[in-house]
C-alpha cells in the first residue's frame, strides 16, 4: 500500500471500538449511513478470523476498512481501476478489474472486495481471476447491494441475488463459509424513505438522520431482529460472504 502512514479515516471509522459509517457528510450521505454501518459491522464479525498474511483490496477506492484489517495481515496491496469516483494516494497499481489481473497464481492469502462487483460487466470473470491469486486455503471476503439505488452512473450494472452468489462461487471452486443477508425490509424501506427525505430543504437530512438511527435501535432489538431476520430472504438489503479457496 503506498503512502501508508498518510492513510485517513474516511467511510468508515471506529467509535468506541465499533466500527461503522462516518457521520461526516463529506464521506457518507446522510442517506447511505445504515447500509454503511451494517457492512462495518460485517467486515469487522468476519476479518478477525479470516484476514491474514498478504491482502488484496479491489476496488479499494480510499481504502475504507485499513484500520479493521491492518493489524490482521502481513502486507497489503490496493488496486482500483480509473473509472472510480474515489481516486486516492494509497493505490499499488491501476488496473481495469474487467480484465485480468496482474498477479501471479497463488498470489494472495486474502482478498476483499466490497462494493465492487455490482460495477463489473463479466462479473465471473472477475471471480475467477480472485480464485486463481489466492493461496489454497485462502479467503474471499464480499459484499454487494441488492435493494439500492443506481450508483456510480454508468458503471452500475447489476443486483445479484444469494443464490447468484451461490453459483458464482461453484464456478469459481471457492467453497462459500458464510453467506447473509445484510437486512430485510425495515433496513430497504428506512433507506429509501431516508435518500428521499433527504433531499427535501431545512427538514431533510435530520429527518433522513432519525430515520435511519431509530431504524438500526429497532432491528437491534429483540422483535426487530424477528422482522428483519423474517424479511430479508424476500426482501435483502444487500448480501455478505465469505469463502475459501
Amino acid at each position: 500500500m503506498r503512502n501508508e502512514r498518510e492513510w485517513v479515516e474516511t467511510k468508515y471509522v471506529l467509535e468506541g471500538g465499533r466500527l461503522m459509517a462516518s457521520r461526516l457528510r463529506s464521506e457518507v450521505n446522510v442517506g447511505s449511513r445504515l447500509i454503511t454501518d451494517l457492512i462495518a459491522g460485517a467486515y469487522q464479525t468476519h476479518l478477525p478470523g479470516n484476514a491474514r498474511g498478504r491482502l488484496l483490496d479491489l476496488g479499494c477506492g480510499k481504502v475504507p476498512l485499513y484500520r479493521a484489517y491492518r493489524p490482521l495481515v502481513d502486507d497489503i496491496v490496493c488496486v482500483d481501476w480509473a473509472n472510480t469516483l474515489h481516486k486516492n494516494p494509497y493505490l499499488d497499481q491501476e488496473v481495469d478489474l474487467s480484465g485480468p489481473l496482474p498477479f501471479e497464481d497463488g498470489a494472495f492469502e486474502t482478498v476483499i472486495l466490497s462494493d465492487v462487483l455490482e460495477h463489473i460487466p463479466v462479473p465471473q470473470q472477475l471471480l475467477a481471476e480472485i480464485g486463481r491469486v489466492l493461496v489454497p486455503g485462502g479467503k474471499l471476503l464480499l459484499n454487494v447491494p441488492f435493494y439500492y439505488q443506481i450508483h456510480e452512473a454508468p458503471h452500475d450494472y447489476y443486483r445479484f441475488t444469494e443464490f447468484a452468489l451461490r453459483r458464482f462461487m461453484e464456478l469459481t471452486n471457492l467453497k462459500l463459509l458464510s453467506l447473509y443477508s445484510l437486512g430485510g425490509a425495515p433496513e430497504v424501506v428506512a433507506d429509501v424513505l431516508a435518500k428521499n427525505i433527504a433531499r427535501l430543504p431545512t427538514v431533510g437530512v435530520p429527518a433522513a438522520a432519525l430515520i435511519q438511527w431509530m431504524t438500526l435501535r429497532m432491528v437491534r432489538s429483540r422483535w426487530g431482529k424477528r422482522i428483519s431476520s423474517g424479511t430479508a430472504d424476500k426482501f435483502p438489503f444487500g448480501y455478505f460472504l465469505v469463502a475459501e479457496k
